[in-house]
């Protein structure tokens, strides 16, 4: 007689063999790649085949934050492959030396890609590792996580950074919210370097050695994100009006993504509002001009604001959207995330009732001396090392490296 499996246990049964039948192919694929190294005659072998360090950049907006570890990397003679996911990367003409780029496809050819990388130690700024599509590949040793933002580590996507190896840090904060994340979902320890934040050094860099932006009126730089909680999805045009309304000459910026994902929010609001001398629209690749003209920013979740306030060293007026955590990190941790504690230090918050009163509001975040030392508070917490952040990225690559090489001929 033959025992009753119910669907639900069936279901199950079959996701356990799937899972077995996975690890065993992952096993036997190690082995048959350990077996050709050593029947290839070990490294010298291996070494016309594999390259040391290992890029992976799904979008050209990031090549910024890899862009002064790459040069640092190259001064050192190391050999770098760049992996893109956009045809029109910077790396492309970028010109560094030791640097190869490759476009490496679209959709599933780019994990195909990705998934069977031969290669010491790979560095990306994209989370998802072993959650998604993107795998690790059994021919990397080592993947290390770098950070595009000066913020929480815990506001991607759950289990974001899960199966990385190694995480760049520039903040304390950071350190913790990796570890108690590690505590409760019983992962091993990752190596996190506090190396600090390499593309706003060279953004710091670039602006004093720069002239002083020009005599200007007083200017207003509106540089939202996209989406329904972002500025312009909660407050529409009206955030223009009440801004022109100060007499403030005003910027606006919109995320990129607003002109694919929102084009016709777009079309309209440039359509109402067109460009003339109190109001321009800027598409600007290099954001490097319209912020150091600008003396007040206005956004919401944005980036930008951290760019700005702490590499400017200019306030800012910024939204308090419900943001939900359930997707993210950071609902584990039950425990508000650092830059909730960031922003009232930064400038002060746009609410319907501060709405009415921009002009006063812009005011008092320009002649507040609070906000000065609030900057140099979280500048303190949320950049290590600055100056240092491309070197010791470096340091740390060159140093990981030998160290794998060392293990695997022994």
């Amino acid at each position: 007689m033959f025992a009753y499996i119910d669907p639900g246990t069936g279901s199950m049964l079959f996701t356990v063999l799937l899972g077995i039948m996975g690890a065993a192919v992952y096993s036997i694929r190690v082995f048959i790649m350990k077996l050709r190294s050593r029947v290839g005659g070990g490294r010298a072998k291996k070494d016309a085949e594999r390259v040391p360090f290992a890029v992976f950049s799904d979008n050209k907006r990031y090549f910024s934050v890899f862009e002064p570890v790459l040069r640092e990397l190259s001064r050192r003679g190391e050999r770098v492959l760049y992996i893109a996911g956009s045809r029109d990367d910077p790396a492309f003409s970028c010109g560094i030396e030791g640097l190869t780029a490759e476009y490496g496809g679209d959709g599933n050819k780019l994990f195909t890609r990705l998934n069977n990388l031969n290669a010491d130690i790979v560095l990306s700024t994209t989370p998802g590792l072993e959650v998604y599509q993107w795998k690790r590949s059994p021919a990397v040793s080592w993947y290390v996580h770098i950070p595009h933002a000066a913020s929480e580590i815990c506001l991607y996507r759950m289990f974001g950074i899960d199966y990385y190896d190694a995480i760049l840090l520039s903040g304390d904060y950071q350190a913790k919210d990796v570890r108690d994340l590690e505590k409760m979902r019983s992962l091993p320890e990752k190596e996190l370097v506090m190396t600090g934040i390499p593309y706003m050094d060279e953004m710091r860099a670039r602006l004093l050695s720069s002239p002083p932006a020009p005599e200007h009126p007083r200017t207003v730089l509106l540089a939202p994100s996209w989406g329904k909680s972002a500025l312009f999805g909660v407050y529409g045009g009206k955030i223009i009006e009440d801004l022109l309304a100060t007499g403030y000459h005003v910027i606006v910026r919109p995320h990129p993504q607003s002109f694919t994902s929102e084009k016709e929010l777009m079309d309209d609001l440039m359509s109402k509002y067109p460009g003339s001398d109190r109001l321009e629209w800027n598409r600007d690749r290099d954001n490097f001009d319209v912020l150091n003209r600008s003396d007040i920013l206005v956004s919401d979740f944005s980036g930008v604001i951290f760019d700005f306030t702490l590499v400017y060293d200019k306030p800012v007026v910024y939204t308090d959207p419900d943001f939900d955590t359930a997707p993210y990190d950071a609902w584990w941790l039950d425990r508000p995330i650092w830059t909730a504690s960031a922003l009232p230090r930064l400038g002060e918050r746009l609410t319907e009732e501060s709405e009415a009163n921009m002009k006063e509001l812009i005011d008092r975040c320009l002649t507040e001396p609070r906000y000065a030392e609030g900057r140099r508070e979280v500048r303190e917490e949320t950049w290590a090392n600055p100056g240092e952040g491309a070197r010791l990225c470096a340091d740390y690559l060159v140093e990981k490296y030998k160290k794998l090489t060392e293990k695997e001929e022994s």
